[in-house]
């Protein structure tokens, strides 16, 4: 299991960056991106803490850490100022909380945030044709997600992912340590939303390639 979209008490999460890394590998997992919520207020500060939580710890850590943010109910219009801002900073893995249908996200989110660069539009709810096909055009991933709320459009996002093409990749979203999950229970998530056995095993590899490439 490897999952690049988890996070932090440096955002709304119930741990520290070492706790959430320790109790993931012990779940078995052999790599995440700690990827916490940032909007205008606050990219500088959660970005600078997670920099340099991998950067002091990444010869301790016991599986690979990916730094990360995700970008939450920012105003389409900003997403992609911000995000050339982020990476300025040094952080490689840029999450946007797509239009989930367990949130008011603003009309328009999943659009910008493909066409700004994200790497993963997180829980895109009922992403539209044109912007799954305009995802896998750009090389944005789309998440499978096992979070209660958000996994309510897993099956519409994966139908329409497999049509036209776009790369998936399967997170859990965790917020608490009862969030990670096994690398069996990440299987059960995928072929409920109707992907195949063959589907699935592509989501590790793609997975993988994130981690080592964007480390």
């Amino acid at each position: 299991m490897i999952d690049l979209h988890t996070h932090s008490l440096l955002s709304d999460g119930a741990l520290v960056p070492s706790e959430l890394t320790r109790r993931a590998a012990e779940k078995g997992y052999k790599g995440l991106a700690i990827t916490d919520h940032v909007d205008a207020s606050n990219y500088e500060a959660v970005a600078s803490q997670i920099l340099s939580f991998v950067s002091a710890s990444k010869e301790a850590l016991e599986i690979p850490v990916l730094p990360g943010v995700e970008l939450t109910h920012v105003p389409p219009g900003m997403i992609a100022t911000l995000i050339v801002k982020i990476r300025a900073l040094g952080i490689p893995w840029i999450v946007v909380h797509g239009e989930t249908l367990a949130e008011p996200v603003k009309e328009g989110t999943n659009r910008a945030a493909i066409l700004a660069g994200a790497d993963l539009l997180a829980h895109p709810g009922l992403i539209t044709e044109e912007d799954v096909k305009l995802a896998a055009e750009k090389g944005v991933f789309l998440e499978i997600s096992a979070r209660k709320g958000h996994s309510l459009s897993n099956g519409h996002v994966a139908a329409l992912a497999k049509r036209h093409g776009a790369r998936l990749l399967l997170n859990t979203d965790a917020h608490a340590p009862s969030d990670l999950i096994t690398a069996d229970f990440a299987r059960k998530v995928a072929l409920g939303c109707g992907l195949s056995d063959s589907d699935f095993n592509k989501i590790p590899k793609a997975a993988l390639t994130c981690l080592e490439g964007k480390r």
